[in-house]
């Protein structure tokens, strides 16, 4: 039986070295490659073909939410597991409409790990047993979303959040996408406009609460 083959993505080392040890002593499963962001998880997931990614959430640049979108669409056959140290709602929310087929706190064991992992390469989906039922009646009643989701959004507007969240420039934020400032300016005043927020600060508060950033970023 072939192993199921794993892609790392975390943005702290010492976070991928502990699972990857953790997984290297568990049969039947293989870790290819590691990743440091959600651009480098989107490359390495084309050059390898994993079976699954354990994606976490916080990542700069572009965060495990936008990046299991991508991969959910681009490679359907690619599962993502997302690992959080969060029991926050709205995360839990987000990681299913993004695609994600797992979640799990980082906190679990490695039984637990293990499980999740085979569950989701079965094609199956996963979630940790904290996480409360309510949640997945929420999600299911949700679906429509609410008037500021970030479902509102596009994919570039929702980058341009990221990156205006996490202390770029417009001309920063223009050389990092490769589009010019005043398509960026553009993206910001749409953003502004459909999420009903006028300020960068609200922007970054909105950006925190529904899992693009965290606080410290």
């Amino acid at each position: 039986m072939k192993p199921i083959r794993i892609l790392l993505a975390d943005d702290h080392t010492l976070v991928r070295a502990g699972i990857r040890s953790l997984l290297n002593n568990i049969a039947g499963i293989e870790v290819i490659a590691e990743a440091s962001d959600g651009r480098e998880a989107l490359r390495l997931v084309r050059a390898h073909s994993p079976d699954v990614v354990l994606m976490d959430i916080a990542m700069p640049g572009l965060n495990g939410l936008e990046a299991s979108v991508r991969i959910s669409k681009e490679f359907p056959l690619v599962r993502v597991i997302i690992l959080s140290m969060h029991l926050n709602e709205e995360y839990i929310l987000q990681a299913l409409r993004a695609g994600a087929k797992g979640y799990i706190l980082k906190g679990a064991d490695t039984a637990e790990l293990e499980i999740a992992i085979r569950t989701v390469a079965r094609g199956e989906t996963y979630l940790s047993p904290i996480v409360s039922k309510h949640v997945v009646a929420d999600y299911i009643q949700c679906i429509g979303g609410a008037t500021k989701s970030v479902e509102l959004l596009t994919a570039r507007q929702r980058e341009v959040l990221q990156l205006i969240s996490e202390g770029y420039s417009t001309k920063g934020i223009a050389r990092t996408l490769g589009i010019s400032v005043k398509t960026v300016e553009t993206h910001r005043i749409q953003l502004m406009e459909r999420l009903d927020i006028h300020d960068i600060a609200g922007l970054v508060r909105y950006a925190i609460r529904v899992g693009l950033v965290e606080p410290d970023q």
